[in-house]
């Protein structure tokens, strides 16, 4: 077990990344990181990072600022709950810890938006402790070095990947340990077309030596995708738009979009009867989320209707986009912006 620990960490000092968060042990800047990079990529995440850095430097400035502040300085990563979570959970640090970040991985477990895996990276990498990280390249690379046919996306096989990672460890070096074992199974042992000539490991590797590496890691479910049909209103009269935020909790809670009439994707000859006086409609425009996909339609009006949902807002054309928005709908302005 010393010898994995030894041979990853020793691999990790002359590979691993220049990333902004690698040299730092202040808590708080790491719990950023792990949030803001989680679902996303290193080279999106890095910039999210810099920008909360600055604009939040301490927890007390992120738990003082205002959630529309955050969500719009969230804007285009998506999964904005983690945005909520930090903001809630910032406050919670600055009312039951003085404004200090928790010391210890069973006070940052119980911190909203932080689970087992978020916890342990946090306070190995902050504070030494021994705590075993345990997220998709540990799972992918424990998989492959041993053979693992048990399913990581079952009960026992959660259990039991976390035991297994929980022994080879290394109890002096926790937190480099823990950031090895990431970047390996990031860099070199890849979801596809893994780098094996270059792995550490190659030589103990039991899927190498069987040639089964891309039947490891073995999973059970496949997530159902849910089709949802989204119907966009863009209501404009002169210099003015009509907007609504977002209050259900569903995807995008407390962002701001047009007015929205979501389908069932049947039959949608009555959504042309809602307002016959659009001027252009656009083009059905498919965006994935990691269980959702959404079939979006914008319908340009150029009036204000004369009765209105008591939600919708009228604000200046320029301002819609100093609100917190949908990465759909930013890219959509983005693109159509002869429109606006």
């Amino acid at each position: 077990m010393n010898d994995f620990s030894l041979s990853i960490r020793n691999w990790y000092r002359l590979n691993k990344r220049d990333l902004p968060w690698r040299d730092t042990s202040d808590a708080y800047f790491i719990w950023l990181s792990e949030i803001i990079m989680q679902q996303t990529r290193i080279q999106q995440g890095a910039s999210y990072y810099l920008k909360f850095i600055s604009n939040y430097p301490t927890v007390q400035d992120l738990a003082n600022a205002n959630e529309r502040d955050i969500l719009n300085d969230w804007q285009g990563l998506g999964y904005y709950s983690r945005a909520r979570n930090l903001h809630y959970s910032a406050k919670t640090i600055c009312e039951k810890y003085n404004g200090i970040f928790p010391k210890t991985y069973q006070e940052i477990i119980e911190l909203k938006g932080i689970g087992q895996y978020t916890a342990s990276a946090i306070s190995s990498f902050a504070f030494g402790e021994v705590k075993a990280v345990v997220d998709g390249n540990v799972y992918r690379l424990l998989s492959r070095v041993f053979d693992i046919e048990i399913a990581i996306d079952s009960t026992s096989g959660k259990k039991y990947f976390q035991k297994l990672a929980d022994e080879l460890i290394n109890n002096k070096h926790p937190g480099e340990h823990n950031q090895a074992i990431m970047e390996l199974g990031s860099l070199v042992c890849k979801p596809a077309n893994p780098l094996c000539d270059e792995c550490p490991l190659n030589d103990t590797c039991l899927a190498f030596s069987k040639k089964n590496i891309d039947q490891r890691p073995v999973k059970l479910k496949k997530t159902k995708v849910r089709n949802r049909y989204f119907h966009y209103f863009i209501f404009k009269q002169e210099n003015k738009i009509l907007i609504e935020q977002r209050t259900a909790k569903d995807i995008w809670q407390n962002m701001f979009q047009f007015p929205l009439f979501e389908s069932d994707g049947k039959s949608e000859d009555h959504i042309q009867q809602l307002w016959q006086n659009q001027s252009y409609q656009s083009e059905v425009i498919t965006h994935i989320l990691s269980h959702q996909k959404i079939s979006a339609v914008f319908h340009h009006i150029d009036s204000f209707p004369k009765e209105r949902n008591e939600k919708w807002m009228e604000i200046g054309i320029t301002e819609v986009q100093d609100h917190p928005l949908p990465r759909l709908i930013d890219k959509y302005l983005n693109e159509f912006s002869e429109f606006f």
